[in-house]
């Protein structure tokens, strides 16, 4: 008898755990996304998952349309694009609810709501510059330059200027903790650093940010040569991406 109310109380202490393997709960967060390099905010939601997972994740690349066909007839992209992302037993698309969910779950959004709504203006201003980059390899190439003058003024003039103001005697945006307006600002600099190496040259709080993010343990790792991190979008991207939603 004792034997089987053992038994039976195991049974019962197990299942919700057998629930949740089924329900894909404790499975690793699996993102879908074109390969070779990353959109801004697909970029982003592989820092996320780093910074609060511990590289726990796992990553899957879109490379062929028949790849994208299946994911289509399955009725995994609700929109019918990527990134898509498995997680807790859901398949989430759309960027920024992605990132809402994940930046919500674990405590990445401000204390309050109006430490929330300040961190979503700062990730939509941040979001509008590094639109200018993601944009570039799209342009004709006798554009090109001109967009790379667009970018360096936008970020010089208009969006660095408010972090830069925002960082004075603090070491976070908002509040006194990272979020997700801190994650993103990291990736908008190392992308602007990509387009001109010296741009963060008048903004001194910006360049000690940088460095004291970049030390987060899981983060710096991210950042090493050989990580998941890819180089912004250029023109092996850009085919890749018009062979398997426009040929």
């Amino acid at each position: 008898m004792q034997i089987l109310l053992a038994l039976d109380w195991i049974v019962r202490c197990l299942s919700p755990c057998f629930l949740l393997f089924q329900t894909g709960q404790f499975l690793p967060p699996r993102l879908i996304h074109f390969p070779f390099c990353e959109a801004a905010a697909h970029r982003l939601l592989l820092l996320v998952i780093v910074l609060r997972l511990g590289l726990r994740f796992e990553e899957e690349f879109m490379e062929t349309k028949a790849q994208f066909k299946k994911l289509l007839e399955d009725g995994s992209l609700l929109f019918q694009q990527v990134p898509m992302v498995e997680i807790d037993g859901m398949k989430l698309v759309q960027t920024r609810a992605i990132m809402n969910y994940i930046a919500t779950k674990y405590n990445l959004k401000g204390k309050d709501l109006n430490e929330s709504v300040l961190i979503d203006m700062y990730v939509e201003g941040i979001i509008d510059l590094m639109s200018f980059i993601i944009a570039m390899p799209f342009q004709p190439d006798d554009s090109k330059a001109k967009q790379k003058d667009l970018i360096k003024n936008r970020a010089v003039n208009r969006y660095l200027p408010v972090y830069e103001k925002a960082l004075e005697g603090h070491d976070f945006l908002v509040g006194s903790q990272l979020s997700i307006a801190d994650v993103h600002l990291l990736e908008a600099l190392l992308m602007v650093e990509e387009v001109q190496d010296d741009i963060l040259s008048l903004f001194p709080r910006l360049q000690a940010f940088k460095q004291r993010t970049s030390e987060i343990p899981t983060l710096k790792k991210f950042l090493q040569p050989g990580s998941n991190r890819k180089p912004i979008p250029d023109e092996k991207y850009v085919a890749t991406v018009k062979e398997i939603l426009y040929s």
